[in-house]
């Protein structure tokens, strides 16, 4: 299926900036998986296809990897929990390393995805994309579309998001250490959603937004990694924002998280059009006490 997970090809180098932190520390050049226009690394592509009939006795390839899927590197349950520790500590040391984020995410979170799957499978959108596994990348979602949109609808809010904070649908890493098959894509699915998470709620990318946000995401998945940036992220706040962390954003992020419906069951593709209040209202989601992305301005939250 053109534009879903199936259709993924692996990509030699790409790039990740997708935090608020990575504008002090860019992100080193790592091996990806995305889709690709046709205009766009044909040289590589094809090299690929011709490496195929060398590639097909796994002659030019380690023992287990890519056999589940593009990018996939088996683990056993003693190097899944070193991957775990490792992660963590350099997570809780140094929040820029999306990297070890996702490690983070992937080699604890097995029995949070199964749960977030059968979720999806019990609802009939959440099943709708299982099935049809639609990717957010700029092959698949038109961004300048989204800016010709009308003041106030979800796809013009995601784009002002986008261009204000110079990201790119395009930045979300590949999943490697997930050995279950039909966890994978709900694992890049929570990722690639989670800008589209900001701009429903209203939060800014710095790291109270963040902080919110993953409150949200934690209550909501229960992915062990949301647990732990919810709870140690706000050690990084300022006094500032830390004292209204906790007036203010901390009970409105848990509240969201409880009331609001399962937001993994939700094709955001097909909500560009309509207004983001009435989305927000038909998703049960509270604004936020100082909205971001309804007026378009920075976040008044220094």
């Amino acid at each position: 299926m053109a534009g879903s997970f199936r259709s993924v090809v692996l990509r030699g180098q790409s790039f990740a900036k997708y935090a608020y932190l990575r504008r002090f520390e860019p992100t080193r050049f790592r091996a990806s998986v995305r889709t690709y226009p046709s205009s766009v690394n044909e040289e590589y592509i094809k090299d690929q296809h011709k490496n195929e009939e060398y590639e097909e006795d796994g002659s030019n390839r380690q023992p287990g990897y890519d056999d589940l899927y593009p990018g996939h590197i088996p683990t056993t349950p003693f190097q899944r929990a070193l991957l775990a520790v490792g992660s963590a500590a350099m997570c809780l040391y140094n929040p820029a390393r999306d990297d070890m984020i996702c490690a983070l995410g992937e080699s604890t979170g097995y029995y949070s995805l199964k749960a977030a799957h059968k979720k999806m499978l019990s609802d009939p959108t959440g099943r709708q994309i299982l099935e049809e596994q639609p990717l957010l990348n700029t092959d698949t979602v038109d961004i300048e579309y989204l800016g010709t949109l009308p003041e106030g609808t979800f796809g013009k809010e995601y784009w002002k998001f986008l261009n204000k904070h110079g990201f790119s649908p395009d930045a979300r890493l590949p999943v490697h250490f997930i050995d279950d098959p039909e966890l994978v894509y709900v694992m890049l699915r929570y990722r690639q959603v989670h800008d589209l998470m900001h701009t429903l709620l209203g939060m800014p990318p710095n790291m109270l937004g963040e902080v919110a946000v993953k409150w949200v995401e934690a209550i909501q998945t229960g992915l062990p990694m949301c647990v732990l940036a919810a709870l140690f992220g706000p050690l990084r706040l300022g006094p500032k924002h830390r004292q209204k962390y906790l007036d203010t954003y901390l009970m409105w992020a848990i509240r969201c998280g409880t009331n609001a419906k399962f937001l993994l069951n939700v094709y955001f593709e097909k909500q560009w059009e309509k207004n983001l209040d009435d989305l927000r209202r038909e998703l049960n989601v509270e604004p936020a006490p100082v909205p971001l992305i309804r007026t378009g301005k920075k976040q008044a939250v220094a």
